[in-house]
């Protein structure tokens, strides 16, 4: 066989699974990742001492701070930002940075001792995919590399290569029919209705409650409890560095998160007030020592998701999670459609909302041709719906009988970039 044939259990192959919210990475074969990471990035400017272009300007130098431990520290005028546009890589400097990362903080070893499998979008363009190639083997130098489509990899982790893979993160929602292991790309619906879309809900809300003030935990310096619905009583840090915008609302952005995992629920029929308000009210802690009851609010605050009318700005012209399987299913040859609906395969934090899979099931239930047998797959752990592609390459990357499918260095060598495309459908 050309280009080498990497030999079972000695491989040592790593995973990295590169997502809009998180980056996941840690070796192949193994259960969950080794590190899960925010993929957003804090950045500083500064001028480099005594140094000068050919213009005779000062020469700015970027201080990267990458990993949960490094953000969490208020930096004056640290700004954030993410290297991932709409899923595919847009800022290769900042990502070639999450990768040293990787390395040094969480492998700890040399990146030419190991092959890599790498997650991508379904929708991933020929470019983007020939520079990340390039860059693995040429700046890392590595054996062997392999990238997968993310979908391909939450089906193998639920045990399926012909499914429909719903996946609900940060950015979007997407339904990616996979047929015998291949993405049927002419069937992809997107939906950008997803968890920043429920985050920027519950912005909405608290800013229109006079009582609430979200305070981020790193402004607090000391808080007490207090008794019901009074205001908080809390004192902000004295010596607080001068901190950019687009830091602050990061930081905001993670106590809504946390609210719309703890306290939100998404209703299993379409919203209906006075049902709504006879459920039973969810509590929210807030870092500051506030706490309030959700109500019915907690439902009306995630329905857009399934029913886009009730977005007040947008109107209705998105797809509602239920319409983006049937809009994908119903794009797909006829044959096969049976298949698809018969394993229905829900992945992404975002699915991880109270009631998700109940309200898919039902709207489902009501959409889907009665001669059709419906199944939806959704693994209980957290973790497993979160990690799904990671856990995929995981599995897919330690088969004996993967082992030929690398593209090997030798073969980079000989074919160039465009290799990828021939090998990696």
């Amino acid at each position: 066989m050309s280009g080498g044939v990497y030999g079972g259990d000695e491989v040592g192959a790593l995973v990295f699974d590169i997502g809009s919210y998180s980056v996941r990475a840690g070796y192949a074969g193994e259960d969950t990742p080794k590190a899960e990471f925010p993929t957003s990035v804090g950045y500083i400017e500064d001028m480099v001492e005594n140094a000068m272009d050919t213009d005779g300007e000062k020469i700015m130098e970027k201080k990267y701070y990458i990993g949960t431990n490094d953000i969490v520290v208020p930096r004056k005028g640290m700004e954030m930002t993410n290297c991932l546009k709409e899923g595919m890589v847009e800022n290769w400097d900042i990502f070639e940075k999450i990768i040293d990362h990787i390395y040094t903080k969480n492998i700890r070893s040399e990146s030419q001792f190991h092959p890599v499998m790498m997650s991508e979008p379904a929708w991933n363009t020929k470019a983007k995919r020939e520079k990340l190639t390039e860059l693995m083997f040429e700046t890392y130098n590595l054996p062997a590399f392999f990238l997968c489509k993310n979908a391909v990899l939450s089906a193998f982790a639920n045990g399926k290569s012909t499914g429909l893979v719903l996946d609900s993160g940060a950015t979007h929602t997407t339904a990616v029919p996979v047929y015998d292991g291949y993405v049927m790309s002419q069937a992809i619906v997107k939906s950008p209705l997803a968890g920043d879309f429920v985050t920027s809900q519950i912005r909405k809300y608290m800013e229109e409650q006079e009582e609430v003030e979200v305070i981020p935990p790193y402004m607090i310096a000391s808080k007490e409890p207090v008794p019901e619905v009074e205001p908080a009583v809390w004192k902000k840090k004295s010596n607080l560095p001068e901190v950019t915008k687009s830091y602050h609302n990061y930081m905001m952005n993670d106590v809504l998160r946390d609210v719309a995992a703890t306290a939100l629920q998404i209703s299993d029929s379409p919203y209906d007030l006075e049902q709504a308000e006879s459920m039973p009210t969810s509590r929210y802690d807030f870092p500051n020592g506030y706490n309030r009851d959700f109500g019915a609010e907690r439902f009306q605050m995630t329905e857009g998701l399934f029913d886009p009318t009730h977005i007040k700005d947008i109107g209705s012209s998105m797809l509602g999670v239920g319409h983006i399987v049937t809009t994908s299913v119903g794009m797909c040859d006829i044959d096969i459609r049976p298949s698809l609906y018969s394993a229905i395969v829900v992945c992404g934090g975002n699915s991880l909302l109270n009631g998700f899979t109940e309200r898919l099931q039902k709207d489902l239930g009501s959409k889907t041709p009665p001669n059709m047998r419906l199944k939806i797959l959704a693994a209980n752990s957290t973790a497993e719906r979160r990690f799904s592609s990671w856990i995929g390459g995981s599995i897919l990357a330690s088969l004996g009988s993967f082992q030929q499918m690398w593209i090997s260095k030798q073969e980079y060598d000989e074919m160039g970039k465009n290799c990828v495309e021939r090998k990696c459908p």
